[in-house]
């Protein structure tokens, strides 16, 4: 391999910081430890990457995740050996089922005492390799910047995802004179791109055969940033538009051809726009359980497209007559191209839409209780709909998918595919990191805010003015909601009979704090999230609050439960 002389000698761990700055990274998320001594020495004095020291490093993955979804960027972790490295399995995991570009430094014992049982030693590679992209050990110093060079780029093309570098202490420690070539050449990895024109065509006219076309908008338009080109294709066809939970934002919710969420916890329209299509076109959606629990009964009568960019997915759970593979964006700007046939679906576009209007998500207000759904949407009011919305996992959740006005790319950050409980603060820190000038909110349950609520303590330090909105109803929401439908209304372990005062939590934090309990002032009360400090705001809720609707596991998309329809 070709080597390059370096104009000084430099330590395995400069040329770590040196590559990471020269790619764009500019925050690293981690947490000391004896295996990365070496990297943390060669941070102390280092200019032009900041490091924010997480509580955690499974807070530091998750930070990491926060960062790249809402930006788009690379999000970088930095942990030591042994249970440092454990402890960042959940968000590489996390990272993995949600597609986020993601590179995760794990320090490693010395290479003399690799498989000898060293201290603070586990074989991470043998761990990770089913929840990465990639994996890489390295043992020569002169490798470092090759091997990150190649990490950066496998995390980041194609479907994106997480790619950990397992560094030996005494690698990051060496000091070299030359390096490996940093060229980038791997045979076999090469994503593709550019989608089949004339497969693309073939799409189009098929829209001229069919009565009942419905385009599904998944995670990939998204992270294309294909938002523009999904609406102008929806628009020239006048064809209505469903999202899965990490589509949401791929079409304003203001938009009439947008149906909304589908799926377990979708809307009426959505869910029988899915049950009635004749055509279905699909980018960038995996077709997971959540939108197809039945997979036998899912579009059963329908022709299927799927775009997508990992060619893996496709006819993977549906079967698919016009596959694929390839960029969101590039899809979607050739489909514009191609010469408009003679289409007109104004009945199906009618049906669906008085759907809207017949069965849209309702509550019924309370005057003693706070209604999460209400708090949400008065949330969303305040914010104009512009604001970044990070949450946790469970029914708080759900509620966010369903009442705010999602308008933007990115602009929710969740854990879709894994369900993370744990999930939303040190997300909600990453994200406010990579886009200062946005609102940003998390909303959390008392359950996944017992989690890691220890990434609170580097709000103030490092001045990022998130806004915690904790609904609390003293219980595992969605857990004690599957238990009291469809196991007797056991509530085994689901229900939280001793708390911590959250207030006194967050005073300990030096947090601004407050706890809203009387929804006639909850309007009023709400308008602090428009302030620019980062704060706790926790809400009581009622025990017996569900999500609906709901289409339970195996059920077919138009079995909803909960549905109310307008008198």
């Amino acid at each position: 391999m070709k080597q390059i002389k370096l104009e000084t000698a430099k330590s395995g761990s400069l040329l770590v910081l040196d590559t990471l700055k020269k790619l764009g990274v500019d925050t690293i998320f981690g947490y000391p430890g004896g295996a990365v001594l070496p990297l943390y020495d060669a941070i102390f004095n280092y200019d032009g990457i900041q490091h924010i020291l997480s509580r955690h490093e499974q807070g530091a993955t998750h930070e990491a995740e926060g960062y790249a979804k809402s930006s788009g960027k690379l999000g970088v972790a930095l942990v030591t050996s042994g249970p440092g490295a454990t402890n960042a399995i959940t968000g590489i995991a996390d990272a993995n089922s949600d597609s986020v570009p993601m590179l995760v430094f794990t320090g490693q014992v010395a290479t003399p005492g690799i498989g000898k049982d060293a201290f603070q030693e586990a074989d991470i590679i043998g761990v990770t390799m089913p929840i990465t992209k990639y994996n890489y050990q390295i043992r020569e110093t002169e490798d470092i910047p090759r091997v990150i060079t190649e990490a950066v780029h496998i995390a980041t093309t194609g479907r994106p995802g997480p790619v950990v570098i397992d560094l030996p202490k005494n690698i990051a420690a060496q000091e070299v004179e030359f390096i490996n070539d940093t060229t980038i050449n791997i045979p076999s990895y090469q994503p593709n791109f550019e989608p089949n024109v004339m497969q693309l065509k073939k799409i189009v006219d098929l829209l001229a055969k069919k009565k009942r076309p419905l385009i599904l908008a998944g995670g990939g338009v998204n992270y294309a940033e294909a938002n523009e080109e999904l609406v102008q294709f929806a628009e020239k066809y006048q064809v209505p538009v469903v999202a899965s939970l990490l589509g949401l934002g791929a079409m304003p919710v203001e938009n009439p051809l947008f149906l909304g969420m589908a799926g377990m916890h979708g809307t009426y329209a959505a869910n029988m726009a899915l049950a009635e299509t004749d055509y279905l076109i699909n980018f960038g959606s995996r077709f997971d359980d959540r939108l197809a629990s039945n997979p036998s009964l899912f579009l059963k009568n329908a022709t299927v497209a799927h775009i997508d960019i990992d060619p893996a997915e496709i006819g993977k759970i549906v079967k698919t007559h016009l596959p694929v593979v390839g960029d969101a964006k590039r899809a979607l700007n050739a489909l514009l191209a191609v010469e408009q046939p003679k289409t007109n679906f104004s009945s199906w576009l009618s049906q669906v839409q008085e759907n809207a209007q017949k069965a849209p998500y309702s509550y019924e207000p309370e005057s003693d209780v706070n209604k999460p759904q209400e708090v949400i949407k008065l949330i969303g009011e305040l914010t104009d709909g512009d604001a970044i919305i990070v949450t946790d996992v469970g029914q708080h959740q759900m509620w966010a998918a369903q009442w705010y006005p999602y308008k933007n790319s990115r602009q929710l950050v969740t854990s879709g595919g894994l369900g993370t409980m744990g999930f939303g603060i040190p997300a909600a820190i990453g994200a406010k990191l990579a886009n200062p000038d946005k609102n940003v909110i998390v909303f959390v349950g008392d359950g996944g805010f017992q989690m890691t609520n220890q990434e609170l303590a580097i709000l103030n330090g490092y001045n990022i003015p998130i806004k915690v909105v904790l609904f609390n109803n003293h219980s595992l929401g969605m857990v004690r909601q599957w238990q009291e439908k469809f196991y007797e209304e056991r509530r085994s372990q689901s229900v939280f009979d001793l708390e911590p005062d959250f207030q006194l939590l967050a005073e300990a934090y030096g947090l601004k704090h407050d706890k809203f309990l009387d929804p006639k002032t909850i309007a009023e009360d709400l308008k602090v999230v428009t302030e620019d400090v980062p704060m706790v705001i926790e809400i009581g809720i009622s025990q017996k609050e569900q999500v609906y609707p709901m289409v339970p596991a195996g059920w077919h998309n138009d079995e909803m439960l909960g549905v109310k329809f307008n008198a």
